[in-house]
């Protein structure tokens, strides 16, 4: 039988980065962006769909990744996301934490199922992601970033469960960034409004309300925050660990200075 770290294929190949939720908006950008920095990308989404058309996206343009069906919030799942992107790929250099749930909804409204879900997807999944990573991440000297968001440092309404897992994730990008260095770098963006498919739903006025708020007048694209990611997964950030850097357009010093 062959034990874990026999693996571990350490040959000269491309970096291996798995980025979560990777078959819409920021992970999709992100995971686009990573193939053409020269990474292979395990594309994982809990949509087997939105993740292929992703990697053969990145395949078709010369780069090299992999789809993969998976939900964040089942170690089981994340324990076979890690050998696919071993057997395919090779080990995994890089983590980006990117998959997120939330249901809109005040907190005498919001169900305990609901709740619960949102816990286990946004925060207990990162744990296991990163729990199932590490033997590949120890290996490599590699690096983790968790995507969390404006809503951990600011009450907004209607996002109870989603802003507890968004301030969870700061904390535990800050512990982990002592427990796991010097060999493993951890950090943390921390986008504002950035225009995705998640705000469909909105009315154009409440998106241009949303747009106006920041200092740019303008809501974020996923490229703008894949860049920030990419650069915290990567060399260039080799002294950069326990960082939450905020990308949001200056909502934040707006909202201070309000």
């Amino acid at each position: 039988m062959t034990s874990e770290t026999d693996t571990l294929n350490t040959t000269a190949r491309p970096p291996v980065a798995l980025v979560t939720g990777g078959g819409r908006g920021i992970g999709a950008a992100t995971s686009r962006l990573l193939a053409q920095q020269g990474w292979a990308v395990l594309v994982a989404d809990i949509d087997e769909a939105a993740s292929a058309q992703i990697a053969a996206e990145i395949t078709d343009a010369g780069g090299s990744a992999v789809a993969a069906q998976g939900d964040v919030a089942s170690p089981a799942d994340w324990q076979r996301m890690v050998s696919t992107a071993r057997h395919h790929l090779g080990p995994i250099s890089g983590l980006v934490a990117n998959a997120a749930h939330n249901e809109l909804a005040t907190v005498d409204e919001l169900p305990e199922d609901s709740w619960n879900t949102i816990i286990r997807v946004n925060l207990s999944g990162t744990f296991s992601g990163i729990q199932a990573c590490l033997p590949d991440l120890r290996a490599t000297s590699g690096s983790i970033v968790v995507v969390s968001s404006v809503h951990a440092r600011f009450g907004i309404p209607l996002h109870a469960a989603y802003a507890a897992t968004k301030s969870g994730l700061e904390g535990l990008t800050r512990q982990l960034a002592v427990e796991l260095g010097p060999n493993i770098r951890v950090n943390a963006v921390r986008p504002g409004p950035v225009f995705t498919a998640a705000w469909n739903d909105l009315s154009e006025f409440d998106r241009q309300r949303t747009a106006d708020a920041t200092v740019m007048c303008r809501m974020g694209t996923p490229i703008e925050i894949a860049h920030p990611l990419a650069f915290l997964l990567g060399p260039d950030s080799s002294f950069i660990t326990g960082a939450v850097l905020t990308v949001d357009g200056g909502w934040s010093v707006a909202k201070d200075s309000a």
